[in-house]
């Protein structure tokens, strides 16, 4: 099973480009080339500290400046609280295995508001004895919230890692933050169905 949305990066012709901007989640950057993403890190107090972490160096001669504003667009609006799988980015997997490629896929697949197990991506992956090794991809996860891995947990519910500078409580802050929205939208849709005129459903007594 080859990964959904990902393709190699974009031709040697053309630059490699960082987006840093501020959001509801501290201050985020992203590279890319092309449409592609290739990595991100969130959570910094400060723009320098976010490209620090960036680490341009790694990815050779990039420009600083603005780049993919649909995307930022969105993942401002993501840390404000609204929901997006982000399913129809584009990532780099160039360097991965197969078998890394097979979790990041079967990762992006658990829903907003959802959560699941290393063990569960393992089996979903093809790999169910692997479970370690998922956690292993997860640590190394350069496309936080586009692959989202702060909805994997550990086995029985517990909260696992996050790499990341506020690293457990950030990952709690994102499942809360998920958890919220979905609420809030299981809210809104009584009140929009009676705003049309239609009933709320009846609730069913059992015989």
């Amino acid at each position: 099973m080859s990964m959904t949305k990902a393709k190699p990066p974009a031709s040697k012709g053309a630059q490699p480009k960082i987006a840093v901007f501020p959001s509801e989640l501290g201050w985020i950057a992203v590279v890319g080339q092309g449409q592609t993403v290739q990595r991100l890190v969130l959570g910094y107090d400060t723009a320098e500290a976010a490209l620090s972490a960036l680490d341009p160096a790694r990815h050779g001669d990039v420009e600083i400046g603005s780049w993919n504003k649909p995307l930022v667009t969105r993942l401002q609006a993501f840390a404000r609280g609204e929901p997006d799988d982000f399913a129809d980015v584009q990532l780099d997997v160039t360097g991965l295995t197969e078998f890394q490629r097979r979790v990041l896929a079967a990762c992006r697949k658990v829903k907003y508001g959802k959560v699941s197990s290393y063990s569960e991506l393992a089996i979903a992956a093809g790999a169910p004895r692997a479970a370690r090794a998922v956690g292993t991809v997860m640590r190394k996860n350069c496309v936080p919230l586009v692959v989202p891995c702060h909805r994997i947990l550990s086995a029985g519910g517990g909260i696992g890692g996050y790499s990341c500078p506020q690293g457990i409580s950030m990952k709690k802050r994102l499942l809360a933050l998920e958890a919220q929205a979905m609420a809030k939208s299981r809210t809104k849709q009584p009140a929009q169905s009676m705003a049309k005129g239609k009933s709320p459903p009846k609730r069913v007594t059992p015989r």
